[in-house]
């Protein structure tokens, strides 16, 4: 009898590499002292309550997409970020994105 044991490469912690980045950024800004983890947590889950997302959750992209949120008003609330930076650093990110050939890893213009 054999007695081989095979081992499968363990699933991705984070289905999107901009989700394992969101989530990095949080943790070092509560790390820095910036914000409390139990008012996040509080404000996090208001997101998803005001977004609907009640059912059991994968991490997947409505998840990260609220975390994202979440942060960006955490931000804007303490006087981090403006409403204005944020959305055109979304817009920055959403054309070099839209610009970059597949396969190749998607950069800022340098301004």
């Amino acid at each position: 009898m054999n007695d081989c044991i095979t081992y499968a490469a363990p699933e991705p912690v984070f289905a999107e590499p901009w989700h394992a980045q969101v989530f990095a950024v949080t943790v070092a800004l509560n790390e820095a002292g910036r914000f409390d983890w139990p008012d996040w947590a509080e404000r996090f889950s208001k997101t998803l309550k005001r977004h609907g997302l009640s059912r059991e959750l994968d991490g997947g992209e409505d998840y990260f997409t609220a975390w994202l949120e979440t942060l960006e008003a955490l931000l804007i609330e303490l006087g981090e970020a403006s409403p204005d930076r944020i959305s055109a650093l979304r817009n920055a990110w959403e054309e070099a994105y839209l610009t970059t050939s597949h396969g190749k890893p998607v950069r800022l213009r340098q301004e």
